[in-house]
């Protein structure tokens, strides 16, 4: 079944370079997953998330206010 990934953020430079590498991190890892972007700021707020850019595999948020590495994305995207 394919992993839900969604990048919590308002589209801003950081939320774009962080919306890249989750795509880099499933086209190298060769999994099913859908991402989606979620850009409303009320449900960034009713998730629990401060400051973006946030990443949720799942609904789980993984990683929030910060861009996440390569690395760091594959290693959640497995753990999930």
């Amino acid at each position: 079944m394919a992993k839900k990934v969604e990048i919590l953020g308002k589209g801003c430079p950081r939320c774009k370079q962080t919306e890249k590498l989750v795509r880099m991190a499933i086209e190298e890892l060769g999994i099913e997953a859908v991402v989606e972007k979620v850009q409303d700021i009320n449900e960034i707020i009713s998730r629990g998330v401060v400051s973006t850019p946030a990443v949720a595999i799942d609904g789980k948020i993984v990683v929030s206010g910060r861009i996440p590495s390569l690395e760091e994305v594959k290693k959640f995207l497995q753990q999930a």
